[in-house]
């Protein structure tokens, strides 16, 4: 013979399945938001050229500095996905910020490594803008990932 089983009062259905209430965001109402993917690469682009201002003011007054998604176009079968175009007449570095956080191989996958592969990115780019070498650029800062 079957029981028949009823539900128990008072319970929500707008609780997880041990009958606690739904989780509350990690911030608080008190705290801001943390900062996304976007936010965080555009924040480390934007002090690496700033920091490379300081150092070149003359050869990057003009410099222009954008963030794509993803680079036009299909993949070079001998060189791969862009990370990043360089354009010398218009003076204009495009960083593909897809290609550079899913395609970075660092051995330790931490803020730090990402934030200091990113910014290798930025001096590898603005040298090939150069004409230099990312070490001549940015002696103090640039690791080569």
């Amino acid at each position: 013979m079957r029981r028949a089983t009823r539900a128990r009062p008072g319970r929500s259905r707008a609780r997880e399945r041990h009958g606690r209430a739904l989780r509350s965001p990690v911030t608080g109402p008190e705290l801001p938001p943390l900062r996304t993917r976007e936010e965080t690469f555009d924040a480390t682009i934007a002090s690496a050229i700033d920091y490379l201002r300081e150092l070149w003011p003359q050869e990057l007054a003009t410099l222009q500095v954008q963030v794509g998604e993803i680079p036009p176009g299909p993949p070079s079968p001998d060189e791969g996905v862009d990370r990043w175009r360089v354009d010398r007449r218009a003076r204009r570095v495009v960083l593909y910020r897809i290609p550079i956080e899913r395609l970075a191989h660092l051995h330790v996958d931490d803020e730090w490594h990402r934030r200091s592969y990113l910014e290798s990115c930025v001096f590898r780019a603005v040298a090939e803008l150069l004409g230099k070498d990312p070490w001549e650029i940015a002696p103090e800062r640039y690791r080569h990932f």
